[in-house]
């Protein structure tokens, strides 16, 4: 099935993210910084600047910003566009300056990289390849055509040509290392963030069923007393009514509807999630109940309970707890997406530990990225053969990440692996050949309380009106 949050989250997509406050301050630091640098060369180092020059560049990020400032509100978010526009001029003006110090004889042209880093947390990657380029080349004219850095009395400041082009090969290497790591490592904690985010999402609609299912068996119990009544007065109006047979069907009819009523709230009722048979059950039927959305979509399941060695032979029984249910119906699709006809569900337990496996006879996990499975979205187990016959599958392992992170919040310890190697020769499907997903928690950390697990569910609360 189609995941409806992959339309929502999605790594790449970024819009509206930088404010324009944010870029208003980093100017403001960069005019001060500018400022201070000229200021200390001049007075200090008694360096001949054409000070005119460098201060109508200083200026123009002055007025930049001050048009910034009163045009917009300060609240602005800017697209994609406006942000590199923002950024061009920046590395801009910073080139003239140099231009005007002396180019890479400026120790301070390592600047050019901070545009660059800019746009690679906050915008696309074509964006950030196309400001990493122009920085280069900025870099490299100002590099062969500047103004000398001189003294007031004439002297020339000027470097080693063997040391003007390390100090070039450094910003180069500079500028694509910081952009493809700051690229590389927002990407990634932006994934995180809408991933946890689906996962969110996907465990509160999960506690939404559950709650809605208490809501039904209240609201059960509730109606069970007003058609008590209606069933009471329906049965005195066909005794009072014997000798009226044009009313008498109306009565009846009352007393039949009365009872159909009071079939459908009983069986609402025994759908309520409050039930203490819902909210702690046999583990063999919390797993039923995950598999039970995918047991008609092609795939035969096939079920498999069994103790280990020396445990004890009856089910344990465990929470039912929503993270678990969802956890386990999102293994239990993915291995159905990709069987050929056969998914296994092995559910093993001893005095200390459940262990819950499936297995599938599909293609099984690449092996490049077997080590990554459970990153969110990351492409798992897509061939084109799978892509032509579920062209609504994105596969983008956003499905595997939920299921792990809800399983591991509730004390499971996760593992992937593929049950052949991928390079030996399939046996065909029936035979377990395809991946192999195992959640293995320790007893008590899912387990029911002692009397529950001993063979009784204990008394059901009354609900109190």
């Amino acid at each position: 099935m189609a995941n409806p949050t992959l339309g929502l989250f999605h790594p790449d997509r970024r819009v509206n993210w930088v404010r324009l406050r944010t870029l208003v301050m980093l100017r403001w630091i960069s005019v001060v910084g500018q400022s201070l640098a000229i200021l200390v060369a001049v007075q200090s180092f008694d360096i001949d600047l054409d000070l005119g020059l460098c201060i109508l560049a200083i200026a123009a990020s002055v007025v930049a910003n001050l048009f910034a400032i009163f045009l917009y509100p300060q609240n602005t978010r800017l697209s994609e566009v406006e942000v590199s526009m923002h950024l061009v001029f920046d590395m801009a003006q910073l080139s003239f300056l140099l231009f005007l110090t002396g180019g890479l004889d400026n120790p301070f042209a390592l600047l050019i990289m901070v545009p660059v880093t800019i746009s690679a947390t906050a915008l696309k990657l074509p964006t950030t390849v196309l400001l990493g380029a122009l920085a280069i080349l900025l870099v490299t004219l100002v590099t062969w055509v500047n103004v000398p850095l001189r003294t007031s009395s004439g002297e020339i400041l000027q470097k080693s040509d063997l040391f003007i082009f390390g100090f070039w090969a450094a910003i180069v290497l500079g500028v694509n290392f910081l952009a493809a790591f700051a690229q590389r490592v927002t990407s990634e904690i932006h994934a995180m963030s809408d991933a946890l985010s689906a996962t969110q999402m996907a465990l509160e609609r999960e506690q939404k069923l559950t709650d809605l299912g208490g809501v039904v068996a209240a609201a059960a119990h509730e109606l069970g007393t007003p058609l008590a009544t209606i069933k009471l007065v329906s049965t005195e109006l066909l005794t009072d009514l014997a000798d009226r047979p044009d009313l008498i069907e109306d009565a009846q009819l009352i007393g039949e509807q009365a009872d159909r009523c009071r079939d459908i709230l009983r069986s609402m009722g025994r759908a309520g999630k409050d039930d203490l048979q819902l909210k702690q059950s046999p583990v063999a039927a919390i797993v039923r109940e995950a598999a039970e959305p995918h047991e008609d979509r092609g795939p035969t399941i096939h079920y498999d309970m069994v103790p280990f060695d020396g445990a004890d032979a009856r089910q344990p029984v465990i929470e039912r707890r929503p993270e678990i249910v969802h956890g386990l119906r999102n293994l239990i699709q993915n291995a159905v997406d990709f069987a050929k006809s056969s998914v296994w569900i092995d559910i093993l337990w001893s005095d200390t530990e459940i262990t819950f496996r499936v297995t599938d006879d599909g293609p099984g996990y690449p092996l490049q990225i077997l080590s990554r499975i459970g990153d969110p979205f990351v492409r798992l187990r897509r061939t084109q053969d799978v892509g032509l016959s579920r062209p609504e599958y994105e596969g983008m392992g956003l499905g595997l990440f939920i299921a792990k992170t809800l399983l591991e919040r509730s004390g499971a310890e996760m593992s992937f692996a593929n049950a052949r190697d991928p390079y030996e020769v399939s046996s065909g499907p029936g035979a377990r050949t395809g991946a192999v997903v195992q959640a293995k928690w320790p007893r008590a950390a899912i387990s029911a309380s002692s009397e529950a697990d001993s063979g009784g569910l204990g008394v059901n609360k009354p609900i109190e009106i």
